[in-house]
């Protein structure tokens, strides 16, 4: 089938895509790779797709509109995105990723070479040909271009309009299409074709599969949930997937396993999302507004969420009383700060669904209990370094929950701060560059110990003055606005050559602090008040770190960062924790993660972690994740893959 006669058929939605795929990981070089195989005529692969009833037939993009038949792709769906992205000059209606990968391809008409779109090479220069334009506009477009650049020169202009037809062309290159038929093609065959025939390509996860079974009787079952993650997203919570189908399975059938959902009628799976997704938003206000825990950066133990959804599910959806739900909450801290979840996931939870099933909160601390003994926080738990480490949430939660003032005017930090200069900013209470200039290490310099959060006009003001000058004048101007931070008010303790002396004594402050806050929690000694309804929570508060207290190594990971955001590489996690799926140990605190690979379902999992001396690259390494403990030595990695594709470009070899 002709490549347009393809891409025809997307529109008209004769071909389509199954909702068990996930979207788009292409990067730019295999755009620009795969056009550089159709210019040439190089073999670029077939598509392979499955014919099925369209009546009931699940498709990413909305519902199944034609009759009769529709063709599902199940290999191919990277190249045909990509033809339709290049070629229409906008994504397929299917379309998930990221549409930076095949917007701007350009072509150009000496050297023939195909590159992405660059202001200060192509801006104004006719040789570049914008190839999604040349695609809608035709020879006709560009003619009047073509003779001036050849300013008379019949060979050259014959020359580039040979060029320019060559890339038409390839809307007529012809691409085999294997085709799936037969009644005896299941969801469940299918996914394992899919499976089979992807070998080198996207993997399906479980809930993939799960939710690839669901939609065999309810189409909309996938829209449905990612249009309540896009919801959480914007009130600044990052939930997955797979994450919210769990939740889903955690109501309906009270166990963590996908496998429970088999034989569930879809009716009920209907019902159970409607269910969770109502007592999530129940929590997430509870915690917000109880915790202060009212972003994705702060909101750790995120499965345990689930487990307060199924304690509302037993007590008939009803809010939890002032006692019950403070309870829940001391629990929900104490998963996170122990990383209940860090570990094996799925068992973990289905041993807290079990819990709360028979013997409520009180099952569900004793679960915590029996892993960690005693729950007592010690100084030496806030040792950790960096945004990512476990303890962040709580020195966050102590914040907005204990009184803690602004050093600027002594206003309390509790409440959402409105204002251009009254955004929470993480100050470093002793200056980075400060530290690094005294021969600190980078683990050092990012103590949460070092941390406190400060409105931006405070933290402006302060800048990167040392504590010795600054911490005097806060004591006069707000007397106890430090003391509300949990800083020691040993004036020695404030010199740079004392700063370890200060982390250790902060660190009893803030263990005493935590302490005395879950006790209040877990016996009621907080002075809540009953109410008969969820707790309502101000919007999320915007916490960031300052422009002038990032060093050097901050803005090289962001650069980084932006640059394979551009080439179409995932998105990463930064400043989290990897642990160790069996044992729940941590073994980086990396300053970017990309747990399902640079490219979503392709490849190893891969690590950037700056603190070579601490990372546990021996045994990531056999957990099967790429480490990497410099930004140059991931930048080198990506161009080392791009040279290998730029080989497979030239052999012709392309593979989803």
């Amino acid at each position: 089938m002709k490549v347009s006669q393809i891409l025809d058929q997307i529109d008209s939605g004769d071909i389509a895509l199954p909702e068990f795929q996930r979207g788009y990981v292409w990067n730019r070089d295999q755009v620009r790779g795969l056009f550089v195989s159709l210019y040439r005529g190089y073999p670029v692969g077939g598509f392979m797709t499955w014919n099925t009833k369209a009546e009931g037939a699940t498709a990413r993009g909305g519902p199944v509109t034609v009759d009769g038949t529709v063709k599902l792709l199940l290999d191919g769906q990277q190249r045909a995105t990509t033809l339709y992205g290049v070629i229409r000059g906008n994504a397929p209606k299917f379309f998930e990723g990221h549409a930076n990968a095949f917007t701007g391809l350009h072509f150009n008409l000496e050297d023939e070479t195909f590159e992405f779109y660059a202001p200060s090479k192509m801006k104004g220069n006719a040789t570049w040909v914008d190839v999604s334009k040349l695609m809608a506009d035709g020879l006709g477009g560009v003619l009047s271009s073509l003779q001036g650049l050849a300013n008379g020169d019949n060979d050259a202009f014959t020359r580039y309009v040979n060029r320019v037809n060559q890339i038409l062309q390839i809307k007529e290159r012809d691409l085999h299409i294997d085709e799936v038929t037969g009644a005896d093609k299941t969801v469940d065959v299918v996914v394992d074709i899919f499976n089979r025939v992807n070998s080198g390509g996207t993997k399906l996860s479980k809930g993939d599969l799960a939710l690839a079974k669901i939609g065999a009787s309810w189409p909309q079952a996938r829209q449905e949930m990612n249009a309540h993650l896009k919801g959480w997203q914007a009130a600044g919570f990052d939930f997955r997937l797979d994450w919210l189908l769990r939740g889903v399975n955690a109501i309906v059938t009270g166990e963590a396993l996908f496998s429970a959902l088999a034989d569930v009628p879809v009716a009920k799976i209907e019902s159970g999302l409607g269910e969770v997704t109502k007592y999530v938003d129940g929590w997430l206000n509870v915690i917000s507004g109880r915790l202060g825990l009212d972003h994705d950066r702060v909101m750790f133990g995120k499965f345990a969420v689930l487990v307060l959804a199924r304690y509302t599910h037993l007590h008939g959806g009803k809010p939890p009383t002032a006692a019950e739900r403070d309870r829940l909450l001391a629990w929900l801290v104490h998963a996170g700060m122990w990383g209940r979840y860090a570990g094996s996931t799925e068992t973990v939870l289905n041993q807290d669904l079990k819990a709360v099933d028979t013997h409520g909160v009180d099952g569900l601390m004793e679960n915590l209990r029996a892993v960690r003994g005693d729950l007592t926080v010690r100084p030496e738990d806030f040792a950790g370094n960096s945004l990512g480490a476990r303890f962040y949430p709580v020195l966050y939660l102590l914040t907005r929950t204990r009184g803690a003032q602004d050093w600027g005017d002594g206003t309390p930090l509790s409440a959402h701060l409105l204002g251009k200069l009254s955004g929470l900013q993480v100050h470093h209470i002793f200056p980075k560059a400060r530290l690094y200039a005294h021969g600190y290490s980078r683990g050092e310099v990012n103590a949460i110990a070092n941390f406190c959060f400060l409105t931006q006009g405070t933290n402006l003001d302060i800048s990167d003055r040392f504590p010795e000058k600054y911490m005097p004048e806060i004591a006069g101007k707000h007397p106890g606005a430090l003391e509300s931070q949990w800083i020691p008010m040993d004036p020695e303790l404030w010199r740079i050559e004392n700063y370890l002396a200060f982390l250790a004594e902060r660190r009893g402050l803030l263990a005493e602090a935590s302490n005395t806050f879950l006790g209040e929690l877990s016996y009621g000694t907080s002075g809540a008040t009953p109410s008969s309804e969820w707790d309502q929570s101000a919007a999320p508060t915007a916490v960031s770190s300052p422009v002038a207290d990032l060093d050097p190594r901050d803005a090289e990971i962001a650069e980084l960062l932006a640059w394979l955001s551009s080439q179409g590489y995932a998105d990463a996690d930064v400043d989290v924790e990897v642990t160790d799926p069996e044992t729940g140990a941590v073994l980086a605190g990396a300053e970017a993660f990309w747990p399902d690979g640079l490219q979503v379902g392709i490849g190893q999992p891969v690590v950037l972690d700056l603190d070579a001396d601490v990372v546990d690259e021996p045994r990531l390494q056999s957990l099967g994740y790429l480490v990497f403990t410099s930004c140059d030595s991931l930048r080198e990695y990506v161009h080392r893959a791009v040279e290998q594709a730029s080989v497979q470009e030239d052999s012709g070899d392309h593979h989803d």
